[in-house]
């Protein structure tokens, strides 16, 4: 009797747990359904230009990243080797150590090494000059993620906006027969732009942030090495 009511309550155990597994299969079945890409159709056309601004601020991201952390890579002996050359008068390699090094410090070394023999000043000015255009190609299109983080979440309000009309539209058109899914259908709409263009807003101002104190990191090297390069010209010979 003992043995029958233990295989009972393993049955049941059983019976217990494949019931939870169903439930819990059915709700992964449910998630996966609820998608990313159902809560992009639900949202409307609206969410086209949404998900346009998410691709090129993810794309801009990665793209100045990659060039800022090439940008910031610095070789611990150029300098050192810029200082013996320039010392031994050996002008030509100095400019061929320049020019094998494809990073801004070297460009900017570079024109100075090739305003030698001028006054200090023309030296200064053409190294500034050249740091200004390469701090340039290192903010290229980063303005573009600044605009994305505003535009993106007015987007948003914009589907906000056009969900709530089309829901009050059909409440209007519905008469007598009120139906509380053609006002949840707006308001369903309404909700997922927001926070789609909230979304989009928050990535690209963090992008933005981020890229720029990158930048601010170069620009920092680069001054750094000019000083330093000045500093070799105006020793004593």
């Amino acid at each position: 009797m003992f043995l029958n009511i233990l295989l009972q309550i393993v049955q049941g155990g059983d019976t217990v747990a494949s019931a939870t597994a169903n439930t819990v299969e059915s709700a992964a079945q449910q998630y996966d359904t609820l998608s990313l890409w159902a809560l992009a159709v639900k949202g409307g056309p609206v969410m086209i230009p949404i998900a346009a601004l998410l691709i090129i601020a993810v794309y801009i991201f990665f793209e100045r990243y990659m060039a800022t952390s090439k940008a910031s890579k610095e070789d611990a002996g150029f300098m050192a080797n810029i200082k013996h050359y320039i010392t031994e008068g050996k002008i030509d390699q100095a400019l061929t150590l320049c020019r094998s090094n494809a990073t801004p410090m070297a460009r900017l070394i570079e024109k100075g090494i090739t305003r030698i023999g001028r006054p200090l000043n023309d030296i200064t000015t053409a190294i500034e000059n050249e740091g200004k255009l390469q701090v340039g190609k290192l903010e290229k299109s980063i303005t573009f993620l600044s605009v994305i983080a505003g535009v993106g979440p007015m987007l948003g309000f914009l589907g906000t906006v056009t969900g709530m009309i089309n829901a009050f539209y059909e409440l209007s058109k519905s008469g007598n027969n009120l139906d509380i899914g053609m006002l949840s259908g707006g308001i369903y709409e309404a909700m997922v732009t927001t926070v789609a263009g909230l979304i989009v807003g928050i990535l690209a101002f963090l992008a933005y942030n981020i890229i720029v104190a990158r930048v601010e990191k170069v620009v920092y090297i680069l001054e750094a090495r000019s000083t330093e390069f000045m500093d070799i010209l105006n020793e004593p010979a």
